[in-house]
């Protein structure tokens, strides 16, 4: 689903398309796209093509291969902010209601980060690199590998994962006694830091930092890793795996989850003035080169 035009890469990225909390949206929760199953409207559609690829495909071995292939941070290096200007060319389809460079996004959910907790530089600085991980696009990866939300492999899948009846028909860890029960290959109360999830942008950049040795705190990290693992923090599954430490965890995402998802707009923030702030956040907490 992948489509190469005018040196941009298009990305449905099926997570950004919803997720209504009345609290923060700019506007009315029906006006928000919803994932039931509509085969006359494309991007609909498209959506439910995406999710039917990523939960056939995305299986223990899957995971563990990309992990192989993209854990090696032997892809390209790369400044944070060389990396950001890329997202210039990635363009998400996904948002009926915008069609702007990632890198606006990006901009606009830590701006609102800041103007909320402006004493937090590090959630500022995470809400600016939260979607880094998206320039696998730029490398081969196939879309369904790279947005949407994410789930735990290992274990059954959560109930309320989106087209979660069907879409995982053909998925071979559904009949694997070692995957397809409640627990599978986990402890009760293992934590979700000790989940083995499906691949995409949030795994990949939470991989980046920890190989980077970034100074961002352990909390910034796992909102990155777990930003999309909607059927965790959004639809209550897996809570027979979470830790006690894991409240803070999901605390946190939630309030990041504001930025990410209600602060696209047609306005455009001044990035070239914003720029010499965000860079003594890089210096501070993401210096240099980063081995992608």
């Amino acid at each position: 689903m992948r489509i190469l035009a005018e040196n941009h890469v298009h990305l449905l990225d099926p997570s950004e398309l919803l997720r209504p909390e009345p609290t923060f949206a700019d506007k009315n929760p029906s006006k928000f796209r919803d994932y039931s199953v509509d085969t006359t409207d494309p991007l609909k559609e498209r959506v439910r093509q995406t999710y039917r690829q990523m939960h056939l495909n995305q299986t223990v071995d899957f995971v563990k291969g990309r992990r192989d292939r993209w854990l090696k941070f032997n892809t390209i290096k790369m400044t944070v902010r060389e990396a950001l200007e890329k997202l210039n060319d990635l363009v998400d389809e996904s948002d009926p209601d915008l069609d702007l460079p990632n890198i606006i996004h990006a901009f606009q959910a830590a701006e609102r980060a800041r103007a909320e907790f402006p004493e937090h530089d590090w959630l500022h600085l995470t809400a600016l690199i939260h979607d880094l991980g998206k320039i696998m696009a730029f490398y081969d990866e196939p879309q369904w590998a790279v947005v949407g939300d994410t789930f735990a492999v290992g274990c059954r899948w959560g109930d309320s994962i989106v087209y979660r009846e069907e879409s995982f028909e053909g998925n071979p860890d559904g009949d694997n006694p070692a995957y397809n029960t409640e627990l599978g290959i986990y402890k009760p109360n293992c934590g979700v830091d000790n989940l083995l999830m499906s691949w995409g942008h949030d795994e990949y950049m939470y991989s980046v930092l920890k190989h980077n040795k970034t100074k961002l705190p352990h909390v910034a990290c796992n909102i990155i890793r777990f930003h999309s693992f909607y059927p965790w923090h959004n639809g209550g599954d897996y809570k027979h795996l979470e830790a006690p430490q894991d409240a803070e965890t999901k605390k946190w995402v939630l309030i990041f989850n504001r930025y990410d998802l209600y602060t696209k707009s047609e306005v455009v923030p001044d990035i070239e003035a914003l720029w010499p702030y965000y860079q003594t956040l890089i210096d501070k907490y993401l210096p240099g080169e980063l081995e992608f």
